[in-house]
């Protein structure tokens, strides 16, 4: 399994850092180990998980002769805004289509935030009401782009397709190195899952690893047997796409539904709460929609008793702070 025969562009700061969460686990009165894999410091317009996916996704769209990428995402999209950032390092135009996937009556929320951000990078960017097919949205527009005499790549949303989970197909080479050099065996990885390239991808590369690591995926949107269904159907693609087809069981994909709270991009009073301590406990900054859902996910597990003491758990930050700004009526306090 050699990630090196695939077409990549270097965007991401790597390897990214692996740190001690020693405050986190005093306040929560102990439990397993724990660390944290700063996947937020990937460079790229305040970084994220995105930026590994597209170190292959834009690769295959040079390759292509792509003059302009789409891609689609909700309105306090990550993945559009490193999908722009992307685009300006290699001279390509962006165009985002931004899903009013979240209901909210902050009149600031469809231009703060990411959006702001998404604008400052020089990405086109059109709304969509929610529920609409985005894939079939996204080709219509490249079917437009095309008539222009463009030529568009389209990036599927959150860069999850085997392609993009080639990213964590190598991030989980450099975290198993990490933990090497360290000294440390690591039992667990907790991350948040959403569009599924990031635990897709992470499960291809362990297992062509013959790793025992095991990864839970919180879910930040749909019921665990659907997450479930998405993530191996990926794993498998994936796995395949390296010479290793067949090499991930649907047993290994775990999901945990419990922090979804009412919808996508809908922060939980868990949610805030995790975000609050991380911030106070360790001076990192979560995200309201995936990273503060998954932290949630973390400390309820750790309280639940789930993991050992003798245990070591490392925590995936997938990045998206910037989308604090969108949200910050949910961290004023009386």
């Amino acid at each position: 399994m050699q990630i090196a025969k695939f077409d990549r562009i270097r965007l991401a700061h790597l390897p990214t850092p692996l740190e001690p969460m020693d405050n986190l686990r005093r306040a929560l009165g102990g439990g397993p180990r724990l660390f944290i894999k700063r996947d937020d410091c990937t460079g790229l317009a305040t970084g994220g998980n995105k930026t590994r996916k597209l170190e292959f996704l834009m690769a295959e769209a040079q390759s292509r002769g792509a003059d302009v990428v789409i891609t689609q995402g909700a309105v306090q999209s990550n993945h559009v805004r490193q999908t722009a950032a992307a685009a300006c390092r290699l001279g390509l135009a962006c165009h985002g289509l931004l899903e009013r996937r979240v209901p909210t009556e902050n009149s600031d929320y469809e231009a703060t935030g990411n959006v702001f951000l998404d604008r400052m990078l020089g990405a086109v960017y059109e709304f969509r009401s929610s529920g609409l097919n985005m894939e079939a949205e996204s080709a219509a527009l490249a079917d437009r782009l095309h008539a222009e005499g463009r030529n568009p790549y389209v990036i599927p949303g959150g860069g999850s397709n085997p392609v993009g989970a080639l990213g964590y197909v190598n991030c989980a080479f450099e975290l198993t190195a990490q933990t090497t050099d360290m000294g440390l065996k690591l039992d667990w990885l907790v991350q948040a899952t959403g569009s599924t390239g990031t635990q897709a991808g992470l499960l291809a590369g362990l297992a062509g690893l013959s790793s025992d690591i095991r990864v839970m995926g919180i879910s930040v949107r749909q019921p665990r047997d659907r997450q479930v269904e998405a993530v191996h159907r990926l794993a498998e693609a994936t796995a395949e796409l390296v010479g290793t087809r067949g090499s991930v069981p649907v047993e290994a994909v775990e999901v945990d539904d419990k922090y979804v709270g009412p919808g996508y991009g809908q922060p939980t009073t868990e949610t805030v709460e995790a975000i609050q301590l991380f911030a106070r406990t360790e001076g990192i900054l979560l995200d309201p929609v995936y990273s503060g859902k998954g932290a949630a996910g973390l400390i309820g597990l750790i309280q639940q008793g789930f993991f050992s003491e003798d245990e070591t758990v490392v925590f995936l930050h997938t990045g998206g702070s910037a989308a604090l700004f969108a949200y910050e009526d949910f961290f004023l306090t009386p």
